[in-house]
């Protein structure tokens, strides 16, 4: 069989940077392509489609090792085989393969090993037809040894690519990573897998399709109130017809229709073709610091994942282009959640299959069909007189670009701050495929328990709190907090009569199992304690963690307990607790700590353990329980997450009044290093624009915003950014108390984020709480 180029060609070939899953892919989507060729044609097809990839072994040496990529597709003839390993050919119709380039072959097999056979057999024929290319052997002349093998069965069909004689470093990497191969190949072809009757195995093992775990189409945000409420979705679909064109398919160029030739080319070989951008943009279940963004498809095959792209405007007007990031503002918080995938079959890609062309106008008109033209940032967008960005993309930035834990952003909370690292332990139980957090049912129960749990919270503050004087209560009721009405006086139990005692029909004794099932019914689920507790030393036991509603908790002996552990089938048990046992609602203790307690004792008894019940409660929390841990990284990004939502707010309010009152109040210092702050953002050329509206705010020290907030108060309370009276009320006395309870909790989580360090436990705590106050007084975003 005759090869060309030349063999000293083919070896350069492999020095083309190819990562080794890019090589595996390269030979997978040959064989999808196939398979996609035998659905068009509508062909029945018995076996159904399989590819199977056989990686080395770790006991065989790299020279007699073998990666083998086989499928049950239709098969080459002799002419089709010998244009396939061709480098340079490619077939006619590059714009509905996968495999779009004719050298992606040569590249891949040369990459991986200096000897490459291919096998292939047709349903009927007699045998099996080859060819080996040996990059050792193969002269000047350019041919290529033919292989012809005898077949058992006439019925068999398919193709067959074996690499040996592998690059050491390539062969060592494929054979620790089968399992890492699996999920970047699950991630490439995760909407084929999903979509088509497709099946890839890699080392026997199925390939699974790594789906998003995103909100439901069900679910949304309410942004605004009034008649300016507006209910932005979770899930926005996208289907956007454009005018068809031509594509020429000798240069892959496309154009307007009716020109007869390529204008790229002069070829005449043209192809009117649809033109279609379709898929969708949500948000995530989960926050994560690099597993956000958007993915981007041609044919199936993921070109870009993650990819940001859109989260960056270009801004025409300024020098050079410049960028502004837009989403996530802050880079030190816990990360973004916009996703979204979106087919882009139209627009060309390189030949890595890793980007598309960025310079071909259909991936411009794609960027500005999600994006839009101007700003995501209202804020920005105003200042530079771009029109609202109503994209879908900017729909979603303005419901979801926030993080504030609760209904309001959809994330979910443990009633005082957002259970981020759990809810990313949950987006690992949907990726691995446990039922029960395949919906997003979970997530929303979490929300659902944070806004009731906080609001319970907000009632036992007004309810144990005894307010002296005159002003705080004016303060109060201009919160709109209601008195809490005195209860009523007990009444003397009645007397039953020894004759309607008589009378009264015994009540049969409730068993164990059905004051359980009972308990099951008056209960809801614990996000945040539902989980697997324990350590290898002593066992393990999934918790399911249930909150009483309803009926009080009693123990086997009919005594009121805060915490029952009930153990249930192998290694599970349900904790059910009882939030209104005054050990939690009279001294504060955490529910954590007596399911910690309860759940000590029963695994020492099972692990026969010499540790005390406080070494197994130590051991559990450190273990279980790790976000909990009360670390200064931790608070400080919920610090610097809340001030960056006040910095905008309050930047917002300025704008509505007279920015140069706000900005009078920086001194030299706080110039400066807002001046510098802007700098290293890269926002050089708009230093000179200090001062002339409130944007100047999202780089001052975080210092300056209590100072700002105690010297202008008219500008953010009343509702304006807090909700604490001001102007409001009369009394001189009930203003300073308002503004004394925001400015407080303001500058502790301030001096968090201003300090590198240096802040010892008690400080860490305080600053905890000052943050979920501190949220609470902040107004909801119109």
């Amino acid at each position: 069989m005759r090869i060309t180029p030349s063999a000293r060609v083919l070896r350069m070939l492999g020095e083309i940077e190819f990562d080794e899953w890019q090589c595996i892919a390269e030979l997978t989507d040959n064989a999808f392509d196939d398979f996609s060729e035998i659905l068009r044609a509508d062909q029945p097809w018995a076996g159904g489609y399989k590819v199977s990839v056989s990686l080395p072994s770790s006991s065989i040496r790299s020279s007699d090792a073998q990666v083998v990529v086989s499928d049950n597709g239709r098969g080459m003839s002799y002419e089709t085989l010998e244009r396939s390993v061709r480098a340079g050919w490619s077939s006619n119709n590059q714009f509905d393969k996968l495999g779009l380039f004719g050298m992606g072959f040569n590249v891949a097999t040369a990459r991986l090993g200096r000897r490459t056979r291919v096998l292939t057999t047709r349903q009927g024929d007699t045998q099996w037809i080859g060819v080996e290319i040996d990059l050792d052997r193969i002269g000047d002349d350019f041919e290529a040894e033919d292989i012809t093998l005898p077949k058992n069965d006439p019925n068999e069909h398919g193709t067959r690519v074996e690499i040996s004689r592998l690059n050491d470093r390539r062969a060592d990497w494929l054979r620790r990573n089968a399992t890492n191969l699996r999920n970047t190949l699950g991630r490439t072809y995760s909407w084929i897998l999903d979509n088509r009757p497709f099946e890839l195995w890699v080392q026997g093992v199925k390939v699974q399709p790594r789906r998003h775990c995103r909100w439901g189409e069900n679910r949304y945000v309410t942004y605004g109130s009034g008649a300016n409420a507006e209910r932005i979705p979770a899930y926005i679909a996208i289907d956007e017809k454009l005018a068809d064109a031509e594509a020429c398919l000798d240069c892959g160029h496309w154009q307007t229709p009716g020109k007869g030739i390529c204008e790229q080319c002069e070829g005449n070989r043209l192809s009117r073709r649809e033109r279609r951008i379709h898929g969708w943009l949500g948000v995530q279940r989960h926050l994560d610091k690099r597993e956000f963004g958007v993915d981007f498809l041609r044919n199936g095959r993921k070109i870009l994942q993650w990819d940001k792209q859109l989260f960056t405007w270009h801004n025409p007007d300024a020098p050079f282009g410049a960028e502004e990031p837009e989403y996530p503002i802050e880079l030190a918080n816990q990360g973004g959640r916009l996703i979204g995938e979106i087919h882009l079959d139209h627009v060309p890609v390189t030949y890595q299959k890793d980007a598309f062309e960025y310079s071909d106008r259909s991936w411009r008109s794609a960027v500005e069909l999600l994006r839009g033209a101007g700003p995501l940032q209202p804020k920005r967008a105003k200042q530079l007189e771009y029109p609202e960005n109503n994209s879908p993309l900017g729909l979603l930035f303005k419901g979801y670009r926030r993080n504030q834990v609760g209904i309001r952003c959809l994330i979910p909370g443990d009633g005082s701050k957002p259970i981020h690292a759990e809810t990313r332990r949950w987006a690992a139980l949907f990726h691995s495929g446990d039922s029960d957090y395949q919906s997003d049912q979970r997530w929303w129960e979490a929300i659902l328990y944070h806004e009731e749990r906080n609001k319970q919270g907000k009632h036992e503050q007004i309810k144990h709190s005894s307010p002296e004087q005159a002003d705080e209560q004016i303060v109060l009721d201009a919160l709109g907090v209601p008195s809490v009405a005195e209860a009523p006086a007990e009444q003397e139990p009645e007397i039953e009569s020894s004759e309607a005692r008589s009378r009264t029909e015994p009540t049969p004794k409730e068993t164990t199992q059905e004051r359980i099932a009972r308990y099951m019914r008056s209960s809801s689920v614990l996000p945040e304690l539902t989980r697997e507790f324990g350590q290898s030393r002593l066992g393990f036991l999934a918790i399911e963690a249930r909150r009483m509603t309803s009926d009080e908790l009693l123990d086997d002996d009919g005594r009121p307990t805060p915490v029952l552990l009930v153990q249930g089938a192998g290694s599970t048990a349900t904790a059910f607790i009882d939030l209104k046992q005054e050990i939690f609602e009279i001294y504060g203790a955490d529910p954590a700590d007596l399911v910690l307690s309860e759940l000590a004792s029963l695994l020492k008894v099972r692990a026969d353990s010499t540790l005390s019940p406080s070494q197994i409660i130590a051991i559990l929390r450190a273990h279980s329980l790790p976000d909990s841990a009360l670390s200064l990284e931790s608070v400080r990004a919920d610090s610097r997450e809340l001030l960056n939502e006040i910095r905008s707010r309050m930047a917002g309010a300025i704008d509505q009044g007279d920015p140069t009152v706000a900005y009078q109040h920086l001194d030299t210092d706080e110039y400066t290093a807002t001046e510098s702050e802007m700098i290293a953002r890269g926002l050089i050329t708009r230093t000179s624009e200090l001062g002339r509206d409130g944007e100047f705010l999202l780089y001052v020290p975080p210092l300056f915003l209590p100072k700002l907030l105690e010297s202008e108060p008219r500008l953010f309370m009343d509702g304006k950014v807090f909700r604490g009276p001001y102007e409001s009320v009369s009394s001189p006395s009930a203003r300073r108390l308002s503004l004394a309870r925001v400015t407080g909790y303001l500058s502790d989580v301030a001096m968090l984020v201003s300090l590198n360090g240096g802040l010892g436990t008690n400080q860490l705590k305080r600053t905890r709480i000052s943050v979920q106050l501190l949220s609470d007084e902040v107004t909801v975003e119109e």
